[in-house]
């Protein structure tokens, strides 16, 4: 089982949004997808963001480095198309 929990990681993630504003992830699905690709990422050969993973397994460290703020998640609507299509 991963740790931090779901909904510690979602607390986290929107620990920077202001009162009244929309969180920036609403739901598990959001962190699953999220913490998905960034492990993508590391086995792709994307060096891990945190000095001290406590796994080797990517996906641990995903979640680790979301957890500790290193990886941000944003939204499709604060992406230009121009910086879609280079990623």
């Amino acid at each position: 089982m991963l740790h931090p929990s779901y909904n510690e990681l979602i607390e986290k993630v929107n620990d920077t949004v202001e009162a009244g504003e929309e969180p920036i992830v609403n739901s598990r699905y959001s962190i699953v997808i999220a913490a998905a690709k960034r492990a993508r990422q590391l086995i792709a050969g994307d060096e891990a963001l945190i000095d001290k993973p406590s796994s080797d397994k990517p996906l641990s460290t995903a979640v680790e480095e979301l957890y500790q703020g290193k990886v941000h998640i944003i939204g499709e609507e604060d992406v230009s198309e121009d910086e879609i299509k280079d990623i």
